[in-house]
């Protein structure tokens, strides 16, 4: 009798474990799950953006690829999103965001599996790449949409900068692990690699996100079960209908200057980033003569630092909100100036430090101030227009791609002249204007922000 009663009683207190700890799970606020899966989203999104950038320059330098050349097939990635941004907004608010997350990220990681890397098959890169980005295209107005719906508003601030801020992370683990992968398994494997991690996270999404609460409720829907109260006409809408018929004032958000202060902010933002994202190996490698392999942990630290910053942007915007410190229109005008000066400054002086400690101080000095600038112009669409957070995202985004593609072809170009003039790319003196651009466009847009911004609702 002794031998079965203590299998049995173990089992007993197994399954009280067990049932408890699936307790403990569920009262985990919902609002919550959302938040870090997207934060898990957009850390993968980035890994494969750095890990192709990682990936593409080596193959590309061991075949002799030109700059320009390099310039252009990494901007390839840009148009692609480009075109799908406003289109991604509008799925988001028609079909919803949580089913067009998951195809868009289906669709980026089934075609970085199945295309091989070969930089003298430049059709085979660019098709790909324009899919990859076109299929990422609709994640950002997607997740700011979710978000919209489950975030209230004194969470807001930290709830899109934790989110953002995986794009941080995900950029400081490929930069620390991938160029290792490339040195022992080939720059292919890096695109397996993104792939398998872009299927564990549709599987962990289709498991865990959920719609809202009343998500057939046109005013949840539309603008947020977190919206504790919105203006909504009496006899404007019925209690059944669809989110669908909700008409978008297109008119109205492409006139209003408040967007547009976004959008100008958006493209400084970006336009800084994918510089630095895109040819900072290059200019490691080249300008410093340092490759990435032997600079150990120390490249990760630009993108690590953003990761910190954002988040501390995003608290202590929703500090100094909730506790009536400065308004909303205050706070967000005073972080994105700060962030956006202080990067303006850290730009310019990249290329007057000659060593990579000195590139890595600068560098990351101006990518964590940038972050921390995104607690004022990346959450005040939400601010402005929360039942249409995914759409003015993805205008907002379309500025910022545009930067991309600009900003990486442009920088290709001016090397590519560099060394026709005869100039030393080796000299870090010849990489002044790659920097210069976007630190003087800090400037100007922040001025922007600082004139025409508002954090008051815009939008009903």
């Amino acid at each position: 009798m002794m031998e079965h009663l203590i299998p049995l009683t173990d089992e007993i207190i197994l399954t009280k474990w067990i049932k408890s700890s699936k307790m403990s799970i569920t009262r985990i606020p919902s609002r919550y799950v959302i938040v870090i899966l997207t934060f898990m989203c957009t850390c993968v999104c980035y890994i494969e953006r750095v890990g192709f950038s990682i990936a593409y320059t080596v193959a590309a330098d061991n075949e002799g690829v030109s700059q320009s050349s390099k310039g252009t097939i990494l901007s390839t990635f840009y148009y692609g999103y480009a075109l799908s941004q406003i289109p991604g907004g509008w799925a988001a608010q028609k079909i919803g965001g949580r089913r067009v997350l998951l195809l868009s990220f289906i669709l980026w990681s089934l075609t970085s599996a199945l295309v091989p890397l070969d930089p003298n098959r430049v059709i085979t890169l660019v098709i790909a790449r324009l899919l990859v980005g076109i299929a990422q295209g609709f994640i950002f107005p997607s997740i700011h949409t979710v978000l919209a719906q489950w975030v209230p508003p004194h969470e807001r601030s930290r709830s899109v900068s934790l989110t953002t801020s995986g794009m941080y992370l995900g950029a400081a683990m490929g930069m620390l692990l991938l160029p290792s992968l490339v040195k022992f398994k080939g720059p292919q494997s890096v695109f397996l690699f993104e792939s398998c991690l872009g299927g564990i996270w549709c599987v962990l999404w289709f498991k865990f996100a959920s719609d809202p609460p009343r998500s057939n409720h046109p005013k949840a829907a539309a603008s947020g079960f977190g919206e504790s109260l919105l203006p909504v006409k009496d006899g404007q809408r019925t209690k059944n209908e669809k989110v669908s018929k909700i008409k978008i004032p297109w008119g109205k958000i492409f006139l209003s200057l408040p967007v547009w202060a976004i959008v100008v902010n958006n493209f400084t933002f970006h336009y800084a980033l994918y510089v630095l994202m895109n040819w900072l190996p290059t200019y490691f490698e080249l300008g410093l003569k340092s490759s990435l392999q032997e600079m150990g942990s120390s490249k990760m630290m630009p993108y690590l630092n953003m990761f910190l910053f954002s988040n501390i942007g995003g608290v202590i915007a929703d500090h100094v909100i909730t506790k009536k410190i400065m308004s909303v229109t205050k706070a967000r005008k005073v972080l994105n100036s700060v962030g956006f000066v202080v990067a303006s400054v850290a730009l310019i002086g990249i290329p007057y430090f000659k060593t990579v400690d000195g590139v890595v101080v600068c560098s990351s000095l101006a990518l964590g101030f940038l972050a921390l600038g995104r607690a004022g112009f990346a959450v005040n669409h939400m601010d402005i227009a929360p039942r249409y957070a995914g759409i003015v995202m993805g205008v907002s985004n379309t500025a910022g791609t545009l930067a991309g593609i600009i900003g990486v072809g442009l920088t290709g170009q001016l090397l590519e002249t560099a060394k026709i003039m005869d100039s030393d790319l080796s000299d870090p003196d010849s990489w002044k204007p790659v920097f210069f651009i976007p630190g003087l466009l800090c400037v100007l847009s922040s001025v922007v922000f600082l004139l025409f911004s508002t954090g008051e609702r815009i939008f009903d």
